[in-house]
């Protein structure tokens, strides 16, 4: 007879939450709760919004000076991407059924995973940020869409809520860049008009970025909202961080002029 080591407990456990999973997957379902008309004119919507955007991103990058042109590239890809993926979600492509039988947009998670880095660069770009603590902050950005998708297809509820906490940690070191390490950044550029328009984007990004695991949570976690409803969320929250942050630095062409200053490489402290 062999006992059962203390150390091999862990591994136990995931073994029973694998059988858990395979138990509850998808595979049984004979009806799949998907996105109805009222979601469909909101992908419509978005997938508009988006593609017009990417054309005006286009023609400002076309006509812009080497400085100003590194935001505007920055905001083609941003809108550019997230139309693909509403042009996916909107043809019927780019999901999957999940736990619940429920509809799942994966597509959302790849253009989030390329446009949420590319917003902190821009966010970067305009506060001068150096390019070492952008990457830092693209990393826990990274981690926590992986962490987001990897808990929304969890079908064991103690693991999806792991993955929820563990995309809130990360979550939190962005939100704190943001709004303390960016800022601080721009401030030291002593330009009133990056310091104004850094601010407003800023706050944009972090208010809206806010409420994305709200509506995961009553979607993607507790499936309490509809996949209409939670598609209409999402598209509301996209079209605002995405096209109206990309128009905010549009309005500031003038101010984008301005050479961006490297931050300072020594501090004094008191």
């Amino acid at each position: 007879f062999f006992l059962e080591s203390p150390h091999s407990m862990p591994f136990t456990v995931l073994a029973g939450a694998s059988a858990a999973a395979k138990a509850l997957a998808p595979t049984a379902c004979t009806t799949i709760e998907e996105v109805g008309s009222t979601g469909v004119g909101a992908l419509t919507l978005g997938f508009l919004a988006l593609a017009v955007s990417t054309v005006v991103m286009v023609a400002k990058a076309a006509s812009a000076d080497q400085e100003r042109r590194k935001y505007y590239f920055c905001n083609t890809f941003i809108c550019g991407v997230a139309t693909f993926a509403y042009f996916a979600m909107l043809s019927g492509q780019g999901w999957t059924a999940i736990a619940g039988c429920r509809q799942f947009f994966y597509a959302r998670y790849v253009d989030w995973l390329i446009t949420t880095p590319l917003l902190i660069l821009d966010l970067g770009l305009v506060s001068g940020q150096d390019f070492v603590t952008i990457a830092a902050v693209v990393g826990a950005d990274i981690l926590m869409i992986v962490a987001g998708y990897m808990g929304a297809v969890s079908v064991v509820t103690t693991v999806k809520w792991f993955w929820f906490l563990f995309g809130m940690a990360m979550f939190l070191p962005v939100v704190y860049s943001l709004a303390r390490t960016f800022r601080e950044t721009v401030i030291t550029r002593k330009d009133p008009e990056m310091i104004e328009l850094y601010g407003k984007i800023a706050w944009l990004t972090i208010i809206m970025w806010s409420f994305y695991p709200v509506v995961w949570l009553f979607s993607e976690g507790f499936a309490s909202f509809s996949v209409s409803f939670e598609v209409v969320a999402y598209t509301i929250m996209d079209i605002i961080s995405k096209c109206v942050f990309c128009f905010m630095i549009v309005s500031a062409h003038d101010s984008l002029g301005s050479p961006s200053q490297a931050p300072a490489q020594s501090r004094e402290y008191v």
